[in-house]
């Protein structure tokens, strides 16, 4: 298992909530919810962190319960703080919308002519050869 996330303690191998840190978590996620910043919010709580790991924090489902952390979040506190998160992030303008790709069609069927000129310096034979390629895909993508 990797890093134990903020308002827990592994003891025998289990985690445990730490009362203090997830007092604190608890306050973040009110705060955050009250209409504070994400620094605002971290400050009102006692937590030192950058503005991401902050985000990371409110976006942290372990908060929420599972098979080796015990709830810290209820449900509809963590699911408020994901509505406000987004509905933050599109009031400033920063959600991505995914960009349509491009489709590229690339001809994967070839036709060659028979060769019937032959050349003694190879290199003009060679762009012979070339020149008697016919592609089989059109440029629509069709065949």
């Amino acid at each position: 298992m990797g890093h134990t996330p903020y308002g827990y303690r592994i003891e025998n191998g289990k985690a445990v909530i730490d009362e203090t840190a997830s007092k604190q978590v608890k306050t973040l996620f009110q705060s955050y919810l009250t209409g504070d910043s994400l620094a605002t919010a971290a400050k009102k709580a006692g937590i030192k962190a950058f503005h991401a790991g902050i985000g990371k924090n409110l976006q942290n489902t372990h908060y929420l319960g599972d098979e080796y952390y015990p709830a810290i979040i209820d449900p509809d506190t963590f699911e408020a703080a994901q509505e406000e998160r987004i509905k933050r992030a599109e009031k400033l303008g920063r959600i991505r919308e995914p960009k349509e790709e491009i489709k590229v069609v690339y001809p994967t069927s070839f036709r060659i002519s028979e060769g019937t000129k032959r050349f003694d310096d190879p290199f003009q034979q060679a762009e012979y050869a070339y020149s008697l390629i016919e592609s089989e895909v059109h440029e629509n993508g069709g065949q």
